[in-house]
């Protein structure tokens, strides 16, 4: 009897762990995720904003399991692409995400801020900013959204108004390969030669966690309208709205 109980306890000794490591790890509601991106240009919904110079660009984004999110993006600009005295851009964004199987919802606020524009963008507040609600939707690899300025857009007078609307999609083909199309409209508040089209089409490869893009992007943008002006090289003139490619390699962590 004695050596029965002592053989119990010696398997008992050796399965107890098996079975605590079996146990799951109790999962957080909480979860914050980062990215970093180097790309040959930066184009914002197709309209240049580095006068075709390469941008860094990077954020955090915290979300919660009941489907609030709030998070942070930058990336370098050009001064002359209508942000005087800045080089920064830096948004700030909340909502709430949700996926109901195969869809899913997304609504929120964004505000579009450039340090160092203060003293120098010809505005009545004097700093360039924007500020924006949007909706979205997604079904499986598809999505759309409408963007909505609660303020004038960009310091434009009189944009208040000025809407967005984009249709994207995003395909996996597998073993890291993928392929992108994109088409927005922005309709520009009591302006008629600001409205335009833009669209993308683009493939990427994974490679260890890096993700390589290429992409082509087009806008039928006004050239009078979305040409800047470089003052430091002689008032050289550049049409932001230009078709162009995009290289860019990107990481999330």
């Amino acid at each position: 009897m004695k050596k029965s109980l002592i053989a119990l306890a010696l398997v008992s000794a050796f399965t107890a762990p098996a079975f605590a490591q079996e146990a799951a790890a109790p999962v957080s509601d909480h979860t914050l995720t980062g990215n970093v991106g180097l790309f040959s240009s930066y184009r914002f919904r197709g309209i240049d904003q580095t006068m075709g110079k390469p941008a860094l660009q990077g954020g955090f984004d915290y979300s919660h399991a009941s489907g609030i999110y709030v998070g942070n993006w930058n990336s370098n600009v050009s001064s002359y692409a209508g942000y005087p005295g800045g080089n920064l851009e830096m948004d700030f964004y909340a909502g709430f995400k949700k996926a109901f199987g195969d869809f899913g919802v997304d609504v929120g606020g964004i505000y579009y801020y450039y340090p160092g524009t203060e003293g120098a963008a010809p505005a009545n507040t004097g700093v360039v900013y924007n500020g924006e609600l949007y909706v979205g939707a997604s079904w499986k690899f598809i999505t759309a959204k409408a963007s909505y300025a609660v303020t004038d857009y960009f310091n434009a007078a009189n944009s208040k108004g000025t809407y967005y609307l984009d249709l994207g999609a995003a395909y996996d083909l597998g073993n890291g390969w993928g392929v992108n199309g994109h088409v927005g409209y922005l309709d520009f508040a009591n302006s008629t030669t600001g409205d335009y089209t833009d669209w993308k089409l683009g493939a990427t490869k994974d490679i260890g966690g890096y993700v390589i893009g290429l992409s082509y992007i087009g806008t039928d943008a006004d050239k009078s309208v979305y040409t800047w002006t470089n003052a430091a090289k002689n008032n050289q003139t550049f049409f932001a709205g230009k078709n162009t490619v995009v290289l860019s390699v990107t990481k999330s962590f």
